[in-house]
């Protein structure tokens, strides 16, 4: 094994241990080392890493910027370890953050993909995503929330999922609807469901294990093209994370039609998980639909005082 390489393992090792996720960072520093290896070096440097980080030509500044952040920080680690490797400079590549455009599902979109499902193997995993694809437009949780509930966590009675390993480490209690609750039961009484292999999940895979996302993703892109639904923009692409917008907006869409719609975003600020209002109030200006509504009451408000 490289010096590189092994040096990767135990940076990798470090970090999961802090409890920091470590999927992408991974795959994106293999790239890099097997980038630099081809190259005949053994240590970072930072024309290497700019070299590594700028490719495809004309990628992204985002791309760019984050794929040189990961080399910096493990050039970090490694420059403490040899005291040879460069580490990239913090102005190198710099990328100011935009969000990405949501892709908005409609509620028809919505069944589309639960009906979907019947494309995938075995009853179970059918029903799994199902269910999944349900629970995440219905409650706003984030995918990651969603694949770490346990049994425990729902509490049948009293119509309550708890989520205990959100975001930032904040757990939650979100009420549910007794249809969703209703739907939850049946899954969970399912002949078919495998026997739990560890902990009892929620939603489990064909071997009664946890899912996980690396398999999530691809299954949600067949879904996607089994239903036509294709991106709007180049920068308005269908993911499975915007079911989690499409229900922040329809929620605060039907404030601005009830005629009430600040007093529900704090509200909907704790039930999303949101650390910062802002966070919430960035959906008012994320959607077309949403302006028009705010349009809409800013125009009565002003007819009534003229």
């Amino acid at each position: 094994m490289s010096h590189l390489r092994k040096v990767l393992a135990d940076y990798l090792s470090m970090r999961r241990a802090l409890d920091y996720k470590m999927d992408q960072v991974e795959r994106r520093l293999r790239q890099f080392i097997a980038f630099a290896e081809d190259h005949g070096e053994t240590h970072v440097r930072t024309v290497t890493a700019l070299a590594w980080a700028t490719l495809p030509p004309g990628a992204d500044p985002i791309w760019t910027h984050a794929r040189l952040a990961d080399v910096r920080i493990f050039a970090r680690h490694l420059h403490t370890l040899d005291d040879v490797s460069e580490v990239p400079p913090d102005d190198l590549l710099p990328a100011r953050r935009r969000r990405t455009t949501p892709y908005l599902y409609t509620p028809q979109e919505v069944a589309d993909l639960m009906r979907a499902t019947d494309i995938l193997p075995k009853t179970h995993v059918q029903a799994t995503y199902r269910v999944l694809v349900g629970l995440l437009a219905v409650t706003g949780m984030r995918i990651g929330e969603a694949i770490g509930l346990d049994r425990d966590d729902l509490d049948m009675g009293g119509g309550i999922v708890t989520i205990r390993k959100g975001k930032f480490g904040k757990a939650r209690a979100l009420p549910l609807h007794p249809t969703t609750v209703a739907v939850l039961q049946n899954y969970l009484l399912r002949a078919d469901r495998p026997s739990p292999s560890g902990a009892p999940v929620l939603l489990s895979s064909s071997t009664g294990k946890r899912l996980r996302y690396s398999n999530v993703h691809p299954t949600f892109q067949k879904l996607l093209h089994h239903c036509g639904i294709v991106p709007r923009s180049a920068t308005c692409r269908p993911r499975i994370h915007d079911l989690r917008h499409s229900f922040a907006v329809s929620t605060i869409a039907e404030g601005y039609r009830s005629g009430n719609p600040g007093s529900g975003l704090a509200t909907l600020a704790t039930y999303l998980g949101h650390v910062d209002p802002k966070h919430t109030y960035w959906y008012l200006s994320a959607a077309p639909e949403l302006l028009g509504l705010a349009g809409d009451m800013l125009e009565r408000h002003l007819a009534g005082e003229a």
